[in-house]
């Protein structure tokens, strides 16, 4: 019988909690840039029994990623597709956030809606951040970060003109959003599905790095805010991706699921109130 095969990308608590909720029953691809990282995933998931293989991935390298794909569709079935890796602003400097958190993602979709089987569906993690610094891109250049090839998306002037880490990964998120929207067209085509989701702040430890930065103290504030008060898990988002690979979101592509204890929301409203005031 033919396999089911659930590719996760990036391997750091998301796409761990992923593999553990939606991988149960499939033959799981495990893929990661860190190979020591990689092979710990690995072994621990064979030892609760996953199905599953693992390959190294550069997701600013198209040659790996397509390598990546056909592995995937030789597999079998390749009827999930999720993609959480990235770089925060504490950890990695401008050119590399571009790389992997922009160009990584487009290429990821690009290359699996070759492989992507009829029925399936893919998910790519984006940022509540998007909603807020990523939001105030400019239409023209939203237009071009979301239809330009891959290839050509470091050369936009507007991502070339930005050298401050945080901003560069906003607007990389704020792109991811609207990459997904534009391929769900194409991945449609080929009777697929491909959605985003924006977590909040989030208890891995990327999540912990950042609260630990510079920007710690306005992100516990917005936390505070909440209408949750608490930190994300890693599973919050596990519980939100696979219902998007599911049946049950079978009505929903090129959307993006906000998934941030209502840090959004609370942003939003204290800057409606000082409008309003």
């Amino acid at each position: 019988m033919a396999s089911d095969v659930l590719v996760v990308i990036g391997m750091g608590g998301m796409g761990q909690a992923v593999m553990r909720r939606s991988g149960a029953g499939r033959k799981i691809l495990l893929a990661d840039f860190n190979e020591d990282l990689l092979e710990t995933v690995h072994a621990a998931a064979l030892g609760e029994g996953y199905d599953v293989v693992s390959q190294q991935v550069d997701v600013s390298s198209r040659q790996s990623v397509a390598a990546l794909a056909a592995t995937a569709r030789e597999l079998g079935a390749v009827t999930g597709v999720v993609h959480t890796a990235g770089l925060s602003p504490v950890q990695a400097p401008v050119e590399a956030i571009w790389k992997v958190d922009l160009f990584g993602v487009a290429v990821v979709l690009e290359e699996f809606e070759k492989v992507i089987a009829p029925g399936g569906a893919g998910v790519v993690i984006s940022s509540m951040s998007a909603y807020m610094a990523g939001g105030q891109v400019p239409a023209d250049v939203l237009a071009s970060l979301a239809t330009v090839p891959a290839d050509d998306l470091l050369l936009i002037p507007f991502v070339a003109g930005i050298d401050h880490p945080g901003h560069a990964y906003s607007v990389a998120k704020r792109a991811n959003q609207v990459r997904v929207q534009t391929a769900s067209l194409r991945w449609g085509a080929r009777g697929a599905r491909v959605n985003s989701i924006s977590p909040g702040v989030i208890s891995t430890p990327m999540g912990q790095q950042e609260l630990s930065g510079e920007s710690g103290s306005q992100m516990r504030a917005m936390i505070e805010a909440s209408g949750t008060k608490r930190l994300g898990t890693a599973f919050d988002i596990a519980n939100a991706t696979a219902f998007l690979l599911s049946q049950d979101a079978s009505f929903m592509t090129g959307a993006d699921l906000l998934v941030d204890g209502g840090a959004v929301a609370a942003v939003d409203t204290g800057q409606r109130s000082q409008v309003a005031g």
